[in-house]
């Protein structure tokens, strides 16, 4: 986390236990500690008002079983190269 902050020159704008979000311009990079990951992966959240219309309109596949999603109006999806991505008005 320390990489992206100290090396990179990006602004911590919220931690958690084991993530910690970035200013990114515009947007949020959020990145995450996960123990023994054998890849690394991309994950991005897409805000809109209507997540369920969203997920209709990029005729993506709801994999809400990826992660849990308490308290978050929204779904997981996935573009078709794989990438997960989240769906939320939160």
């Amino acid at each position: 986390m320390t990489f992206y902050r100290d090396r990179v020159g990006l602004t911590p704008t919220k931690e958690q236990a084991n993530s910690v979000a970035f200013a990114f311009g515009d947007m949020t990079l959020w990145i995450d500690r996960v123990e023994k990951q054998s890849q690394v992966d991309v994950w991005l959240e897409l805000f809109t008002d209507d997540p369920d219309k969203a997920l209709e309109t990029l005729e993506s596949p709801k994999r809400d079983e990826l992660e849990s999603l308490d308290n978050v109006n929204g779904h997981w999806t996935s573009d078709p190269a794989g990438v997960v991505l989240l769906l939320t008005n939160d």
